[in-house]
């Protein structure tokens, strides 16, 4: 059944492109610096998040960040296909997937990779992310203490047969940028080493309680696009994530007092303090006020540099979404999948 799309954007509603700012990647392409993430957690339905992703192109989104493993990649097709039956041009657009880790075998890569283009009714990608780096994956449902029966630790030559077939796919076109993702910098020193054509995004947790400034400053130095998700904490993240010590990145008090200085919701502090910095959010809502506000607050009302300098102090290395259903048996703690043990 085709979804309904119908929906009545205000003309005054439509962000012009020239005012949202760019990123510009080693190759010299351009992309959005916010854009829209897709991950649902089951909240809501493949078609509410097609009609989200409509309505953001509409009014001047161009970054679209998709998955396999989100399994609404059909839906938003037919949300990307409407969009450029109202007039926005592909090339306009810069729509991103990724590889999910039971595909991470080379035989597989190629042909998951044509399945992730037929269901989003696309001829190419412009960034292909490698979702996470290990080929470890979890039944549905997976609570904290499960561990399942073939989960390995990283294995830097498994990691680089998967990575050599997005080589592969840059070459013949699917592909215009290949991306990692959940990687630490000791697994991306070695991808760098390794690689025929470098990483022009990763994509990674980034929030003002978890900023990772170090290998932030890091990806930068080499080139390479930091993407951020989860830029706004968060909130509705699975209950394996959670742990008691975990800050709600919404209700520092240091964000809820800059959001009242400028009369704006905590979340667009967070958006502004995340372009501002130089990474590109891309938070999810299927909330038509909600990502517009996201847009729109890219483009007016920048935070002071001394706003910024007290965002900095928020900073509590709190990382929330913790990966353990991607753990392995023996392996002490989350910990070990971020090279902290």
């Amino acid at each position: 059944m085709a979804i309904d799309f119908t929906m009545h954007i205000p003309q005054t509603d439509v962000i012009a492109q020239e005012r949202i700012p760019q990123r510009k990647l080693y190759t010299g392409a351009l992309m959005p610096a916010m854009g829209l993430g897709t991950f649902n957690n089951d909240r809501f339905s493949f078609e509410d998040i097609a009609r989200a992703v409509y309505g953001a192109l509409r009014i001047g989104y161009r970054l679209i960040d998709c998955a396999a493993a989100y399994r609404n990649e059909k839906e938003i097709g037919e949300a990307i296909a409407q969009a450029q039956k109202d007039g926005i041009s592909r090339e306009s657009m810069f729509i991103t997937s990724k590889l999910w880790n039971d595909k991470h075998r080379p035989e597989d890569v190629i042909p998951t990779l044509k399945q992730t283009l037929a269901d989003l009714q696309l001829d190419y990608l412009d960034a292909y992310y490698i979702h996470w780096p290990f080929r470890n994956t979890h039944a549905p449902g997976a609570q904290k203490e499960d561990r399942h029966p073939d989960s390995r630790p990283y294995c830097h030559e498994l990691y680089m047969e998967t990575y050599w077939e997005l080589e592969k796919a840059v070459d013949m076109g699917l592909i215009r940028h290949i991306g990692t993702s959940n990687m630490t910098r000791v697994k991306l020193e070695q991808v760098l080493r390794d690689a025929r054509i470098r990483p022009a995004l990763n994509q990674m947790e980034m929030h003002p309680s978890f900023a990772q400034p170090e290998f932030f400053e890091y990806l930068r130095s080499e080139g390479i696009q930091p993407v951020a998700f989860s830029p706004l904490g968060s909130p509705t993240r699975p209950d394996r994530d959670r742990d008691e010590a975990d800050v709600p990145v919404l209700q520092q008090p240091a964000i809820v007092e800059i959001a009242k200085k400028h009369g704006i919701h905590p979340a667009v502090v967070c958006v502004k303090w995340a372009v501002q910095r130089g990474q590109a959010p891309i938070p999810f809502s299927v909330y038509y006020n909600e990502y517009h506000s996201n847009l729109k607050s890219v483009t007016e009302d920048p935070l002071s540099e001394a706003e910024m300098k007290e965002i900095e102090k928020v900073d509590t290395n709190c990382r929330l979404i913790k990966g353990v259903v991607f753990l392995w048996e023996g392996a002490k703690s989350w910990k070990a999948l971020w090279d902290e043990e």
